[in-house]
């Protein structure tokens, strides 16, 4: 009876001290590039419009995004019928770039051990739990800053960045907020430089 209950105690612990989980939960840098006049782009009002005449739905999600961040940095939405004096003009892209074999969440290690006189039990296994194949997400955010009066461009930028399917970053909000963020992160930024946002 008693070599029954080691023998339960001593796999019980096996399994509970193997078992580990790997990170990889974390979105991937985004790169930024901007381009400007270097001169002063001071606060107004703006009204934020697609490239294209037709936008989809997803569009209001990007729109959003820039928009909190115009706003952080003292711009205001046009109201309905005035002329803004700034026109920013939003375009995204999110494209299917493939697919990855990710490593398993779970790794659980099975371990031997010796009972009683000379009796031994050896040997070892690691096992994967929850490997999964994943499609690598493209997205890219460009937004060009124009000015209503005559029309002149003050100021543009793109950011890029990869994520997985399901993982932090994926889902169309939160990469639309992930790259604005990215996009007007000490705005106006060096023009013509591409620097990495993590």
């Amino acid at each position: 009876m008693k070599t029954r209950v080691l023998i339960a105690i001593t796999a019980m612990a096996a399994l509970t001290g193997g078992c580990s989980t790997t990170g990889g939960g974390r979105p991937g840098p985004v790169d930024v590039t901007r381009y400007h006049l270097s001169q002063p782009i001071p606060a107004g009002t703006v009204a934020i419009q697609p490239k294209d005449s037709v936008a989809g739905p997803e569009f209001q999600l990007y729109a959003d995004a820039v928009g909190a961040e115009l706003g952080r940095m003292g711009y205001t939405p046009a109201a309905a019928g005035a002329r803004a004096d700034y026109i920013a003009t939003v375009d995204f892209t999110r494209t299917d770039r493939g697919q990855v074999r990710t490593r398993p969440p779970l790794t659980i290690g099975i371990g031997g051990g010796s009972f009683g006189g000379n009796v031994g039990v050896g040997g070892g296994a690691s096992v994967g739990v929850g490997s999964k194949t994943r499609t690598v997400y493209g997205l890219e955010l460009a937004v060009q800053l124009r000015r209503h009066g005559d029309n002149t461009v003050v100021w543009e930028g793109k950011a890029i960045t990869e994520a997985l399917s399901g993982a932090p970053g994926a889902q169309p909000a939160d990469g639309a907020a992930r790259l604005a963020a990215a996009l007007f992160k000490g705005f106006p930024g060096q023009s013509g430089i591409t620097i990495t946002v993590k």
